[in-house]
């Protein structure tokens, strides 16, 4: 078993190389900082895209506190705990880094908006490992990741090279949906994890629609601040996800469920029911 661990991560880092040698670098724009929403109120710069970063913080201070408050997540295992407070940790750092770059956005800056944000990604990957592949793995997993996460941003701002970071942000993006739906889960209210993808989806939809979205509510919010609000719904539905959650007594995949629920319904769909009609003759006479 450890030689096979062995084998994926070598196979896992030599495509890493390939495709850092086959794909051109990939720089940051500079119009990446020229946001839609540059309204200052009350003598806050860009102030919308600054305070909209606020839910990240009470989010990531609720979701700490309540991993260590008289454990009310029930986290058993010593790296969920960990895991979990790395995630709410990176939640919560998410407002100062992302509101300190906004007050003047540029390169320097993004790095404190990305950092926490990558810290986040990295830790929800390892728990995700954890919780449906193997806890020593998952475990063991957890530095690892939020250090690779840390380089990828070092390495983009000396390099300006955003190839290791998009890994970073996007592989989580896939990986982790499809492991949620595929991957017998440990505890209830697995579907949680979709809602937290969704709107973190759409948070990349409104980032991408920023100056649309900005004329089309005429210049009253912009795309970049709604993907703030909506981003910050991530941290929530994980939230809800360990307050709400128990031990699963029948680890079932989620495709698994959908797939039995879905015949359940095509059967109870063929089921007619029969409708007997007797036709009495009806005769006609004609009377000449």
């Amino acid at each position: 078993m450890e030689n096979r661990n062995i084998y994926g991560w070598c196979l896992a880092i030599v495509c890493f190389v390939v495709l850092m040698i086959v794909t051109p670098s990939i720089p940051q724009s500079q119009a990446y900082h020229d946001f839609a929403d540059q309204r200052e109120f009350f003598g806050i710069p860009n102030t919308l895209n600054v305070i909209s970063n606020f839910p990240f913080l009470v989010i990531g201070i609720v979701g700490l506190v309540l991993c260590y408050h008289g454990n009310y997540f029930k986290l058993n295992l010593q790296g969920e705990l960990w895991g979990w407070s790395f995630f709410f940790i990176g939640v919560a750092t998410v407002a100062f880094g992302s509101s300190y770059y906004h007050l003047k956005p540029d390169d320097a800056r993004l790095v404190w908006d990305r950092l926490p944000m990558t810290v986040a990604f990295t830790s929800i990957v390892a728990i995700f490992i954890i919780e449906r592949i193997d806890e020593r793995k998952g475990t063991v997993s957890i530095a690892p990741l939020v250090v690779a996460g840390i380089i990828s941003i070092l390495y983009w701002r000396f390099f300006d090279d955003l190839r290791p970071y998009a890994l970073v942000q996007f592989v989580p993006c896939i990986a982790i949906p499809i492991m949620a739906i595929l991957l017998p889960p440990m505890y209830t209210h697995s579907s949680y994890w979709l809602w937290a993808a969704g709107f973190y989806l759409l948070a990349k939809i409104e980032e991408a629609m920023d100056k649309p979205i900005y004329k089309w509510t005429h210049h009253i919010v912009s795309g970049h601040t709604l993907k703030h609000l909506c981003a910050a719904m991530v941290p929530v539905f994980l939230t809800l996800m360990l307050a709400r959650r128990s031990i699963e007594p029948e680890r079932k995949s989620l495709f698994k469920v959908w797939q039995v629920s879905w015949i359940r319904v095509k059967e109870n769909w063929h089921k007619t029911e029969r409708v007997d009609c007797n036709y009495s003759e009806i005769s006609t006479t004609i009377e000449q």
